[in-house]
């Protein structure tokens, strides 16, 4: 044998060969299996990229037997650069071109449009149709070639996705964890587009879909289908939160919005059991944690902050941090979050913990990819969007605090509307329920009355502590009304109350 070859034949094992001859009858290295394929150089330029020739052309082959039926299909299922040689990708081109209604796609009609053109050199030639015209004998076999096409494209565009992503970690000038959500961005968009073609049904489908989950109501009439908010009046005109649903939360400072939607997580985390995922733009996770543990154990905030508790606090304490820890609750507290990042964050978590609700504090402080020059309007609505999509995508309510601006200070009887919204518009748009909270107790809310004297204000301040309004200003799927809450500052937690007479419920 000669030597260069002596290096492929596998090496003499006694004890194989003792125990059945495995080095050369099962094994077969050097002379059964052949060669081994050489490692794939990954720097190698004269390598192509994966495409099939044979595929693109039953294709297209294809669309000369079947135009009408196969091109509806493609020009919803294939984009133009599943088609990598470009004479192909031409012709696709020209074919869904003429299916629009311009010409008849057929070998004579597309020959002189492409010679008037001056495009039939660049398919090969009038012979080139020729030849498609018999590639295939029938085009019952398209949906495979079709599948062909569809993956080879999806290979292409995961390597695109890869070099770019490889070239910006060489040569990168930017933060690391700013480039790791550019690359997971890259990737997941691969999938995305992917996931998003052909996802037309029919009706049929809809109304089966429709009719199931009515059925599923008049099997247990009076159940939310969504998640609780632990307030009884506001779970009625939203029957809870819904998935894929945007509900914003909105109040002036120090209203007490962050409590509500910590009493609301609290609810969904611990009486339901719904991983819950938190973005903190404002407040750290400790200070959110500290919120959760006082509204849970029904202690004074203040008693805990001069560490001047009794023995009985101190247990209520301990069992409040025992639930805490027992809730799958995720607090993520970057500051200025970008709405890409926030998006990343919120698919990991699903992957993860398949988290049921989201909650952001506030939606003013979050950035958007836009350049400087935008306005912040255009910023907001981008912010706006991208939240939304969120909610859809991952199909879980997202609640998202903000802020109003002056106006409703100014106003005469100091109720909030939905013009009140800063950046209203996006907001108001993208939203699919909003509540305006208010207290009639809230330093500024209160107009000044000289008739009254100091008793009889002294009484009606005492008889106002602690009541709050959620105005439900837009309701999508639901009724607009008020829901009387009652604020109980020193334990940062709202609970329900009832109308007084002098009272008035919003609403339509």
């Amino acid at each position: 044998m000669p030597p260069e070859k002596a290096s492929n034949v596998t090496p003499f094992d006694p004890n194989a060969a003792q125990s059945g001859g495995q080095g050369f009858q099962k094994g077969g290295q050097g002379f059964g299996q052949g060669k081994p394929k050489p490692p794939v150089d990954i720097n190698d330029p004269t390598r192509s990229q994966p495409w099939d020739a044979d595929a693109e052309k039953g294709v297209l082959s294809c669309f000369l037997h079947d135009p009408t039926n196969l091109l509806n299909d493609a020009q919803v299922n294939l984009p133009d650069e599943a088609f990598y040689h470009p004479a192909n990708q031409l012709l696709y081109k020209v074919m869904k071109e003429f299916n629009n209604g311009t010409r008849p796609v057929e070998y004579i009609a597309l020959t002189n449009y492409l010679r008037d053109a001056g495009h039939l050199d660049k398919i090969g030639g009038a012979g080139m149709l020729s030849e498609l015209l018999n590639f295939v004998p029938t085009p019952a076999h398209y949906g495979y070639y079709k599948g062909i096409l569809r993956d080879k494209h999806l290979l292409r565009r995961i390597i695109h996705a890869c070099t770019e992503s490889v070239q910006n970690a060489y040569e990168f000038n930017e933060d690391v964890p700013a480039l790791l959500d550019r690359v997971e961005e890259r990737v997941m968009s691969v999938r995305d587009d992917t996931e998003s073609r052909d996802t037309i049904k029919p009706l049929k489908h809809h109304v089966m879909e429709a009719f199931d989950s009515i059925e599923e109501m008049l099997k247990d009439p009076g159940k939310l289908r969504g998640i609780p908010t632990g307030y009884r009046k506001l779970d009625g005109l939203s029957n809870g939160l819904q998935g894929g649903e945007m509900f914003v939360l909105a109040a002036r400072p120090s209203m007490g919005k962050t409590s509500l939607v910590m009493n609301m997580v609290e609810h969904a985390a611990l009486t339901n059991e719904v991983p819950v995922a938190v973005f903190s733009l404002e407040m750290s996770a400790v200070m959110l944690v500290r919120r959760l543990i006082v509204a849970r154990a029904g202690v004074s905030m203040s008693r805990i902050m001069n560490g001047m508790l009794s023995r009985e606090e101190l247990r209520a304490v301990t069992r409040a941090c025992s639930d805490l820890q027992k809730a799958n609750i995720f607090i993520d507290e970057t500051p200025g979050l970008n709405i890409l990042d926030f998006r990343a964050k919120c698919r990991r978590l699903k992957k993860q913990h398949n988290i049921g609700m989201i909650a952001i504090d506030y939606l003013q402080l979050m950035t958007a990819p836009t350049k400087k020059s935008d306005s912040r309007q255009n910023e907001i609505a981008a912010i706006s969007a991208g939240i939304k999509a969120v909610a859809k995508e991952l199909n879980v309510p997202v609640v998202v605090l903000a802020q109003l601006n002056r106006a409703v200070e100014s106003r005469k009887g100091q109720r909030p509307m939905l013009s009140d919204l800063r950046e209203s518009g996006s907001i108001e748009q993208d939203a699919d329920m909003v509540g305006l909270l208010t207290r009639a107790d809230y330093a500024g809310s209160k107009q000044e009355d000289d008739s009254k004297d100091r008793k009889d204000a002294e009484a009606e301040d005492e008889a106002s502590k602690g009541k709050g309004l959620l105005i439900i200003a837009k309701n999508r799927n639901g009724p607009t009304d008020d829901v009387p809450l009652k604020f109980i500052a020193e334990l940062m937690r709202f609970t329900e109350r009832e109308f007084d007479e002098n009272e008035k419920a919003g609403g339509d």
